[in-house]
């Protein structure tokens, strides 16, 4: 009796440590691992440093699908376009005249905003952990919005053994007059490994590009994906021999759902629902949101890394069940 009862206790021991969330609060970052793997890093502190990114992003198997450069310049077959392109971040392009998209020294912008991080608390768990923070988003030596970040990453036990995922919850409190201005640099957005990029007319060869972009609607590539409404979108292509596919969820409940998206064959997409009037240039509606001190904006994303493509992982499925919770 004795030694089952042993064996209980030993056995209750491991078992959290095969399903588990472990973040640990670092130098200037924050770092998340999952099963015992590492997933990603927050970074809030860096060189050229002007807004907090993800990266890199790791898929189950360990393969990174963000792209390395800037951060990291010794990985051959990269491009070196759009410095500001960093892991997985938010921003935008057009902030009461600042710009919080293409906001690093590198890119020689001529208003560039800065978010500044602050207040954060981070929490590990057996199926869930959680880093949270306020982040000030400030322009000519003055905070314009407050945003009050949430986000989630989750266990294998709970997206699945082979998949990541990260929730996004994000309120944006204005301390001024804020505008979000109509533009296409925006917003919640990604920079995803060379293989995954579309075969491009100039830069590096290899490793081959392989991408594949399609919405919920069906519609693929730039051409058809570009600035159109969709509930979700998916960049898949095979790295390292593997096929494997990045999905972005845009939630029912966020303003202007299902919004706009800004996508690129080199590798670049995003949900912007701010920008009308760069995308389809016959619009009626006014772009650009505004919001008064008082008032908030809140969006909540969902980012799933997963094997195969859209249709192999059942993207669809995935989102329907997520967005109807």
């Amino acid at each position: 009796m004795l030694k089952k009862a042993v064996l209980a206790c030993a056995l209750a021991s491991v078992l959290p440590l095969c399903a588990q969330v472990k973040i640990t609060q670092g130098e200037g970052k924050v770092s998340v691992s999952v099963d015992g793997k590492p997933f990603t890093d927050f970074v809030y502190q860096a060189d050229d440093y002007a807004k907090p990114y993800l990266w890199p992003i790791l898929a189950a198997d360990g393969t990174a699908v963000t792209r390395y450069w800037p951060m990291d310049k010794t990985h051959e077959g990269e491009s070196t376009d759009h410095p500001h392109h960093r892991g997985l971040w938010f921003g935008h392009g057009e902030v009461n005249g600042f710009d919080f998209w293409a906001n690093e020294q590198a890119s020689h912008t001529k208003n560039p905003g800065k978010q500044i991080v602050k207040n954060i608390k981070v929490k590990s768990g057996g199926k869930e952990g959680t880093i949270t923070c306020d982040i000030e988003w400030t322009g000519g030596g003055n905070v314009l919005l407050v945003e009050h970040r949430t986000m989630t990453f989750y266990s294998g036990e709970t997206s699945g053994p082979t998949n990541r995922q990260i929730d996004f919850d994000l309120r944006l409190e204005p301390k001024t007059k804020v505008t979000f201005g109509d533009t296409k640099e925006g917003t919640f957005s990604m920079r995803l490994a060379a293989p995954l990029e579309y075969e491009q007319k100039r830069g590096p060869k290899e490793p081959a590009r392989t991408g594949l972009m399609v919405n919920a609607q069906g519609k693929k590539g730039e051409d058809e994906d570009w600035g159109k409404r969709s509930e979700w979108m998916d960049y898949s292509g095979v790295i390292n021999g593997e096929k494997l596919g990045v999905a972005m969820f845009d939630n029912p409940k966020n303003p202007g759902f299902p919004n706009r998206w800004h996508t690129r064959g080199y590798g670049l997409y995003g949900i912007n629902p701010f920008g009308v009037h760069d995308f389809d240039k016959a619009a009626t509606q006014a772009g650009g949101v505004t919001i008064e001190p008082g008032h908030e904006l809140r969006y909540r994303f969902r980012v799933l890394i997963h094997p195969g493509d859209a249709e192999t992982a059942k993207i669809g499925e995935k989102y329907w069940a997520w967005a109807n919770r």
